[in-house]
């Protein structure tokens, strides 16, 4: 790197919040599978803290000896309902005992995987699994969950999409953090490093390390200085910026994959908000010239934020994975959480913007009365906008036991805060209980 480039990556680092968002391992669980689900769980332990005892001291490393902040270090490991299905358990909340167990011998944030793949049917183990959500997201600390209801491929599952809305009810109630470590997907990905839909796909090596970068705050300093210029210079600036990032990712990765001795998988290029100051996506979308994120316009303004991130993003790295775009969650925005609070941003507006954004409904805080039946709703129409668009989608809802709309929940940390947002009072019960699956769409049939 020449010597000004190497000037702006410390300016970007220490004036424009950017960093290394996560650095995950990724674990293949497949050979701990054993009948008796003790002797599954110990070899779970095991593998894990084996292949991850060194990850966070290899990323303290890295951040000591480079500069560059690496925010967490999380392990994603294959879906349990698949390593649990061989024994004859009824409850699995003792595999996500043992997982948090392990990610608390190794020191990582949080290890995800505690997931069920149900696009077109359960499988044994899949409602056991589904089932155990709420006790084991209770009981645990840095156990996440996922549970993927669709994709373009198979149609949606709506029997699985009226289990998940009662199944969140469930989480909400037996504790208060359940819900945000909890995502309902359709077309997962099974390479993600962010939490808390991370699983390492069985598609995947043994073990890998992928990279989840971000910078926010880079992005929009880059566009302070291009005010009043077309969209075509606005578009090439996000897109060169979107490759500097990207290129501090690949190399973080690649010293971590050499230092672990793993194969380096992905870099995910997501611009993921954090509630530092300065460090928000809306605030990217209002520097575009948006008088506030929601306005007419927003849907646009953040098309051409997610296009021209992945154009520079996949010119400066040859394995970009992931989810990769721009991640639009409430709670962890300062500009999205001022938006919802002036009464520019709704969830009517939040469900258009993701049918262009990275993910879905992030971190969205309702009123802990909503039924079942509407949360299983919202979930529907999120898998209908990723299934119809071949992308990815999700749904991160907390129905907020005891509040109103416009009362402001804590969770603390990289999570922050959210106002609990109005939701459709019309119901969805006669169409949520129909059951069955929405059929594929006419274009998934490529081959």
């Amino acid at each position: 790197m020449e010597t000004n480039q190497i000037l702006e990556t410390i300016r970007m680092i220490e004036e424009e919040n950017l960093d290394i968002r996560t650095i995950t391992m990724g674990i293949s669980l497949l050979d701990c599978i054993d009948s008796d689900s003790d002797r599954a769980c110990q070899k779970i332990y095991d593998k894990i803290t084996r292949l991850a005892e060194n990850l966070v001291k290899v990323g303290e490393q890295i951040e000591s000896e480079y500069g560059i902040p690496i925010i967490n270090k999380r392990i994603s490991v294959t879906p349990i309902s698949i390593i649990a299905a061989a024994s004859s358990d009824s409850n699995y909340v003792k595999y996500a005992k043992a997982l948090d167990k392990a990610a608390q011998a190794v020191g990582v944030n949080f290890i995800g995987g505690f997931s069920a793949l149900v696009e077109k049917g359960y499988q044994h183990g899949d409602e056991i699994l589904i089932n155990s959500i709420p006790q084991a997201l209770a009981e645990t600390e840095f156990v996440c969950s996922s549970v993927n209801i669709g994709s373009t491929k198979a149609g949606i599952n709506m029997d699985a999409v009226r289990h998940m809305g009662y199944v969140i009810k469930e989480t909400a109630a037996k504790s208060d953090m359940g819900c945000a470590k909890l995502v309902v997907f359709a077309n997962a990905v099974e390479d993600n490093p962010f939490m808390a839909g991370a699983f390492h796909g069985v598609g995947e090596a043994d073990c890998v390390i992928n990279v989840g970068v971000s910078g926010p705050g880079v992005v929009k300093r880059a566009l302070e200085k291009v005010k009043g210029e077309p969209f075509d210079v606005v578009a090439e600036v996000v897109k060169q910026t979107a490759f500097k990032i990207t290129r501090m990712g690949q190399l973080v990765g690649k010293i971590a994959s050499e230092r672990l001795d793993v194969p380096f998988g992905i870099v995910d290029l997501s611009l993921a908000p954090t509630p530092a100051v300065g460090d928000s996506v809306a605030y990217i979308l209002e520097e575009m010239g948006l008088e506030s994120v929601g306005t007419h316009g927003t849907t646009a303004a953040l098309a051409l934020l997610n296009d021209a991130v992945k154009k520079g993003g996949v010119m400066a790295c040859n394995h970009v994975g992931g989810l990769s775009g721009a991640f639009i969650p409430v709670s962890e925005d300062a500009g999205m959480i001022d938006a919802v609070n002036n009464g520019a941003l709704n969830l009517e507006k939040l469900e258009a913007m993701t049918a262009i954004c990275s993910v879905g409904l992030d971190m969205i805080a309702i009123p802990g009365e909503t039924s079942a039946e509407t949360i299983a709703a919202m979930i529907a129409d999120e898998a209908a906008i990723g299934v119809i668009n071949h992308k990815t989608t999700a749904v991160r809802i907390i129905p907020a036991k005891g509040t109103k709309v416009g009362d402001m929940v804590e969770f603390g940390g990289l999570l922050g805060r959210a106002p609990v947002m109005k939701v459709n009072s019309y119901a969805s019960t006669d169409f949520i209980l129909r059951g069955g699956r929405i059929p594929a769409p006419i274009h998934s049939f490529k081959n």
